[in-house]
């Protein structure tokens, strides 16, 4: 479930789409000042070649980032804040004891 949370999250932040953007207009600079050493169609081949082959490096950099992500520390955290929680009801509920214990012994002593 956090998992896929995470995973939605990093696909709606379109971090990915916008170094792919980048890595399109790098190449398209590129091309556009070497202009006289390149053919327009070998310039059409590789700014495709290029944008795809980063394309897919960025989806296996998403796959790779899902895949590597530690949610044990968030599986730990909600089970102590469950604990945590379940002390503090019981100690609670020995303060109520306690308090009526004393009560019922200064009832007792007057």
């Amino acid at each position: 479930m956090k998992t896929h949370e995470f995973s939605k999250r990093l696909l709606q932040s379109r971090i990915f789409d916008t170094y792919v953007a980048t890595v399109f207009f790098g190449t398209v600079i590129f091309f556009v000042l070497n202009a006289t050493y390149y053919t327009p169609i070998e310039m059409i081949f590789w700014i495709v070649f290029v944008t795809i082959l980063f394309k897919g490096l960025a989806n296996i950099m998403i796959s790779m980032v899902i895949a590597l992500i530690n949610l044990s520390n968030e599986q730990d955290r909600a089970e102590f804040e469950k604990s945590a929680g379940d002390l503090e009801s019981l100690v609670n509920d020995l303060s109520i004891q306690e308090a009526a214990v004393q009560s019922s012994k200064t009832n007792e002593n007057k």
